[in-house]
């Protein structure tokens, strides 16, 4: 369907790619994965043409329509939600309007109605005639209100056009599909409608995510930039990670003979196949699977940070009683009423549809701002620290470099103490004596949770942690937080950050606070609570 030949790319004297060979084939889900700066997104840039390659080239059957996740969140702000939607198939549009156009004529000629009957045909051929109800479909799964449907895009929140421009790149079933970081924004209800809609997908569709889960469920091949290479393995994310680190031990083993190797390799195999998911692209995963020999696995260069949390002291019973806090930001009340007692060992996900609720609750509870009405009380062991979503209070307009601003945290000031800890967050050799001012967002993030390790603290708060990670950091980051033996609230949009962490859900709704002591995966399972969600925010 779409084939990459000997494609090079450098910018200056940084190469990015060399010698890449790739070919995405028809009904089949490719995730392209690589650390931060590996050229993730550059890649998908060169797909759709955006950018030119050096060297080699991109070629795409003749006929084939592809379409691309918008990024542009303004570039339709003056067009009507459902038109921006049908806007994706670019020639039903086109057709579309001159249609009308020509119906709206006042001298209507002989030749208009030839060139109208030409249209009407095309129109026909290209399911027209159902464009706004497919349109209206697609907005309708990813939780878009009717109401929205006729108001222009500059009248929609940020979250609202995110779906829109989803629903754009989606419409009229496109033969190749490329899509960076889809569900960034986007509800867990409306991540997994989309995981629906791409497991039920005829054609080809290459996506670029942080989310484990995501690429787990849809992924049926993975595509790893590493090496200035772009190597394509069967399976989905975990199948590529546990087979990477599989080679790294066995690379490692000098002393293990090549037939204990392939037998270690069938049992791995094996073990994966058993457990595909029940996907309708399963069965052919399995098939593909079985086929992968020693040679097809390899290490990665990718590095994996460190986070390990160990408290001073251990918290007593009482961490924390919250009583009927609200709170009205800008007119509009976020919290409304909110109580709930965080008990010993709680790792409570808090969830909602608008976020500033879940960012507002945190910071009350951290002492940042005041509610309107209600109380909250702090158990006299708790010691706290918080991840906050918004950072910049730490980092705007600070000269320090990364040891001299972490030492600010830590009792003990010696340099070396301090770049332990660093180190712990892959800042090595001269990068910590890089200006905090400068760092890129997931540079900022790992300083955090370097802050936040030092800090010793037995309740934790994390607002998004994982935002602007790489999906090593965010692997490190998820295995450091599953071992913590204190107490945490966090909100989340990573599905299997969340799954494997918490152990009660909280909902802030319109209607006051679902809470149940549940995993994820069975909040998102019981029909009985997701009804009782469902008329909490009716």
């Amino acid at each position: 369907m779409i084939t990459v030949t000997k494609v090079g790319l450098r910018f200056g004297a940084k190469k990015l790619f060399e010698d890449v060979n790739v070919m995405f084939t028809e009904g089949n889900c490719y995730g392209v994965i690589g650390a931060n700066g590996a050229g993730k997104t550059t890649f998908m840039k060169i797909l759709s043409g955006e950018i030119e390659p050096n060297e080699g080239d991109v070629s795409i059957k003749p006929g084939k329509r592809m379409a691309v996740l918008k990024q542009n969140h303004f570039e339709f702000d003056e067009f009507v939600v459902r038109d921006t939607v049908i806007m994706g198939h670019k020639r039903l549009y086109d057709i579309m309007k001159e249609k009308d156009e020509i119906y709206e004529k006042a001298d209507f000629t002989d030749e208009d109605g030839i060139r109208a009957s030409e249209l009407e045909a095309d129109f026909a051929e290209l399911d027209g005639w159902n464009a706004e109800s497919n349109a209206e479909k697609l907005l309708n799964g990813l939780g878009l209100d009717e109401e929205l449907f006729e108001k222009k895009m500059k009248d929609l929140k940020g979250s609202e056009k995110v779906k829109v421009l989803l629903a754009q790149a989606l419409f009229g079933t496109p033969d190749v599909l490329l899509l960076d970081e889809p569900t960034n924004h986007l509800d867990f209800r409306a991540i997994n409608w989309l995981e629906e809609f791409l497991l039920d997908y005829p054609n080809t569709v290459i996506v670029i995510s942080h989310d484990r889960h995501f690429l787990n469920k849809i992924c049926t091949h993975m595509l790893d930039i590493d090496f200035q290479k772009a190597t394509l393995y069967t399976g989905n994310y975990d199948f590529w990670y546990e087979s990477s680190q599989l080679a790294l031990r066995m690379a490692k083993d000098q002393n293990k003979k090549k037939e204990e190797k392939i037998l270690e390799l069938q049992k791995f195999i094996e073990r994966f196949s058993a457990n595909a998911s029940k996907s309708k692209q399963a069965t052919s995963r399995k098939k593909l699977l079985e086929k992968i020999t020693l040679d097809d696995i390899k290490p990665s260069s990718r590095k994996y940070p460190f986070v390990g949390f160990t408290p001073e002291r251990e918290a007593g019973k009482d961490i924390l009683t919250v009583d009927g806090i609200s709170k009205t930001i800008n007119g509009v009340k976020v919290l409304d009423n909110i109580s709930f007692n965080l008990n010993k060992g709680d790792k409570i996900v808090v969830l909602g549809k608008d976020e500033l609720a879940q960012t507002t609750l945190f910071r009350i509870l951290m002492g940042e701002i005041e509610p309107d009405s209600g109380t909250y009380k702090w158990g006299v062991t708790t010691t706290r620290d918080y991840l906050p979503k918004d950072n910049h209070q730490y980092f705007d307009g600070v000269e320090l470099n990364m040891i001299d601003w972490l030492r600010q945290f830590s009792k003990d000031q010696s340099e070396s103490f301090v770049r332990g800890f660093l180190g712990k967050m892959l800042f090595s050799n001269e990068e910590p004596l890089k200006k905090v001012n400068v760092l890129s967002g997931g540079e900022k993030v790992r300083c955090m949770f370097s802050k936040l390790m030092l800090s010793g603290a037995n309740v934790l708060m994390l607002d998004e942690p994982t935002n602007h990670l790489d999906l090593e950091s965010i692997q490190a980051v998820n295995d450091g937080l599953v071992a913590f033996k204190g107490t945490m609230l966090f909100t989340s949009h990573d599905h299997q950050f969340i799954n494997t962490i918490a152990n009660r859900v909280i909902e802030i709704t319109p209607k006051g606070v679902f809470d149940k002591q549940v995993s994820f995966d069975e909040f998102l399972g019981n029909d009985e609570y997701q009804k009782r969600i469902q008329e909490m925010y009716q």
